[in-house]
């Protein structure tokens, strides 16, 4: 005899999965299921069973059937039944204060495997403050954008994006950033690297591609895999050498702050690289990844707004918000626009649309302005207590970089990088070295200094001081 039995989730909240076997008559069969159950660890410490009708009639066996299952159960002490609780598998403590038997228990490992131990204090560059991230006005925005969405948005995305967060971003970028677009001209996507999967995986574009020499390697990486040779251009005080641009058909920037050499790319350069790519027929891709933050200098404008036919500005909230939002937009020439929308499919299968309404709603609303301006002034706060602990413990240190962004560059003695880098390791603290950022196929790093990449973002506000007093620990003597 052999029957199984799923319980529906309505009645107790879990699905338990029993098989009635052998001999002795059901009573027998039930109990040895559930004592198996609990002994396998399907049915964990606490768990509460169903009630015997429902039970019962799940399994077409009689009311007292269960019962007299579960009375046996409780007697042996793999089950417990007080009144207003229901009948709940034991806990452990409990059999054992009764001097129950626990030989059928599920048996707890004697020893917890051992955890892989994280950094103590991180100071990688890339990421926000996620204890700063707007949790309330956030929920409010996305609250008033369910209440609001019509119909049709809970039906398959757009593979363009939501209406309201194009028409959001059209007039925030204008007005904070100086782009010039249209609705019809953004394309929603999940982030800048799902913006190159696009437009290089999606065959939008073709290389080779020409670089900055210091970059981020993933993005290397995935141009790569997508059969995209990348060329570097060498960069000096005043940023890429677009001078140096030779047969590419396209140019990837980071123009309003080079990354993660810091410093915005020089006005006559801006207007080069516009020049190039229309004498060429080629296009610039303009990675503007943290253009809300500038602190000692006047904001410097999107380079899309000298050349929206030639320039596809790429940006998202993952340094502003949170890169847990998985959002970020394609502002694009019109000639793109098809291309783009083709190779990401009929449906939206990346963005969530009901995080792209609460979106448009944190920025039509003001949320968005008002978060960025008080991490603006956060982030402030401790570029400066960086610089300060840094001219106090390691003044022979250099801070560069730190106009904007959420990350600074420390120059360091020659030589003394990769030294410099396991001893931040062996105090706790995760870094990079600059030479991690460095294209493989670059010129001759005769000349180039040592550095670290220190982002100050990252840590909560209570662990920075922390953070600090470690970072400074591990800097090499003069």
């Amino acid at each position: 005899m052999t029957e199984s039995w799923v319980n529906s989730a309505e009645r107790i909240g879990v699905d338990l999965h029993l098989e009635l076997s052998g001999t002795g008559g059901r009573r027998a069969a039930l109990i040895r299921a559930l004592r198996e159950a609990v002994r396998s660890g399907r049915l964990a410490p606490g768990t509460r069973l169903p009630p015997y009708r429902s039970l019962a009639a799940d399994l077409g066996v009689a009311r007292n059937t269960v019962a007299d299952a579960y009375a046996e159960l409780v007697a042996e002490g793999w089950l417990t039944a007080r009144q207003g609780s229901g009948t709940r598998v034991t806990e452990r403590s409990d059999r054992a204060e009764r001097g129950e038997p626990l030989r059928h228990a599920v048996r707890a490992p004697t020893k917890t495997p051992p955890r892989a131990r994280g950094p103590r204090h991180d100071l990688r560059q890339g990421t926000p403050d996620a204890s700063a991230f707007p949790r309330t006005a956030w929920a409010a925005s996305y609250r008033r954008a369910l209440q609001a969405a019509p119909n049709e948005a809970f039906g398959p995305g757009d593979p363009a994006g939501r209406v309201e967060l194009r028409e959001a971003l059209t007039e925030y970028l204008a007005r904070v950033r100086g782009v010039r677009t249209e609705p019809g001209r953004i394309v929603i996507c999940s982030g800048f690297a799902h913006a190159l999967r696009l437009l290089f995986g999606g065959g939008v574009l073709r290389g080779p591609l020409a670089v900055e020499t210091y970059g981020l390697g993933f993005h290397r990486e995935l141009l790569l895999a997508a059969g995209v040779r990348t060329v570097p251009l060498p960069l000096d005080e005043h940023g890429a050498r677009v001078d140096r641009l030779g047969r590419e058909r396209a140019v990837l920037l980071t123009p309003a702050h080079q990354f993660p050499t810091g410093g915005p790319l020089h006005s006559e350069r801006r207007a080069a690289v516009i020049d190039w790519a229309r004498a060429r027929g080629g296009v610039v891709l303009e990675d503007d990844y943290d253009g809300e933050f500038r602190y000692d200098r006047k904001p410097v404008g999107a380079l899309q707004g000298l050349g929206p036919d030639r320039v596809i500005y790429l940006g998202s909230v993952s340094k502003s918000l949170s890169p847990a939002l998985r959002l970020g937009w394609m502002v694009l020439p019109e000639q793109y626009v098809g291309a783009v929308l083709a190779a990401k499919g009929e449906r939206e299968a990346w963005a969530s649309v009901l995080d792209q309404l609460a979106l448009a709603d944190f920025v039509v609303s003001g949320s968005y302005d008002r978060h960025v301006r008080r991490m603006r002034q956060r982030y402030r706060r401790r570029r400066d207590r960086l610089v300060e602990a840094l001219a106090a413990h390691a003044p022979h240190i250099e801070v560069t970089g730190i106009a904007a962004g959420l990350h600074a560059v420390l120059r360091l003695p020659p030589g003394t990088e990769r030294s410099a880098v396991k001893a931040a390791t062996w105090h706790g603290v995760a870094l990079d070295g600059l030479a991690e950022f460095r294209h493989p196929d670059a010129e001759s790093a005769e000349g180039i200094p040592d550095g670290l990449v220190v982002g100050y973002a990252t840590p909560p506000e209570h662990a920075y001081a922390a953070a600090l007093d470690a970072l400074c620990a591990t800097m090499p003597p003069r």
